[in-house]
Formats: structure tokens, sequence, C-alpha cells
């Protein structure tokens, strides 16, 4: 399938096309942990309204939504929403904003990350601070047994 604009290959599993690979493996995990009653139940992009339309001189403008990829309903009856993210956009944050202004459930960005599996993108931004490598100065060889040296001027070594 075609790739969008931010590098994603869309990708179909069960007859449902996601819009990343790393999409499609979170719906995966979420089918085992549902199967494996560690969850209740998933639901998929559901809708949150962030602004109503209204009418401004005379012009009607569109509503605002939110549409996550997955709304998880744990077994104590919390409800946890879901976006599954290589980096967030501008507009995305505004979004997430405006929906944690609304909605008493917080939103969870996660990603699939080839070190730690999947982690929420806040934490994998925190752990690539803490160990980001530094540049390496060269190391100069100084008295190491085999180093030719140049002759002073008095002849010797």
């Amino acid at each position: 399938m075609a790739n969008s604009k931010y590098g994603n290959r869309k990708t179909m599993v069960d007859g449902i096309t996601f819009d990343s690979q790393a999409e499609a493996k979170y719906y995966e995990q979420l089918k085992w942990l549902k199967y494996g009653k560690q969850i209740k139940d998933f639901k998929l992009q559901p809708r949150f309204l962030l602004q109503e339309s209204y009418k401004k001189n005379g012009k009607t403008v569109r509503k605002i939504e939110y549409i996550a990829d997955f709304q998880i309903h744990n077994l104590d009856g919390s409800v946890e929403i879901v976006d599954v993210k290589g980096h967030e956009t501008t507009e995305f944050l505004l979004k997430k904003k405006l929906f944690e202004y609304r909605y008493e459930h917080s939103l969870k960005v996660v990603t699939l990350d080839d070190t730690y599996g999947w982690i929420e993108l806040e934490k994998l931004k925190m752990l690539k601070k803490k160990v980001k490598p530094h540049a390496k100065k060269p190391v100069k060889k100084v008295g190491y047994p085999n180093q030719k040296r140049k002759r002073g001027s008095s002849g010797r070594l």
C-alpha cells in the first residue's frame, strides 16, 4: 500500500486498513491481550468532540474532532485512549491539549522502538536524552612501546 507523507505504510489486518505498520502491530497485540483476558475490550478509532460547530458572520464553522487509534477498556473498569505515533506533529499536540482539557481520560502516545518494544513516546524521549552518545575525541598515542619517535638534535631516541 502507499506511503503517507510521514513515511508510514498503510497496512491491512483482518480486513481493516491501518495508517501504519506499527498501528497494525498494536492492534494485533490488543487482540492477544483480549484473548488472554488481560483487557476487557478495545475499540478502533473512537471519535472525541473537541469543539462544537458554530456560526459566525453567517458562515458555519465545522466542529473539531479528534480520532484516536484505540480505546482500551481495562479489567478494573478504567479506560485508556491510545495513539500510535513515531513523532508528534504540531496539529496533534494541539488536539492532545484540547482532548486532555475536555476529557477525564489521559491520552497515551505509544511507539514501537527496536530497543524497548512498545513504550510511551515521552518515556522514550527521556531515555534517549539520558543515553545521548558523546562525540569521541581522537586519542593521542603517547609512550606506546612500538611507537617510533623522532631523533632529537643529540641523535638519541
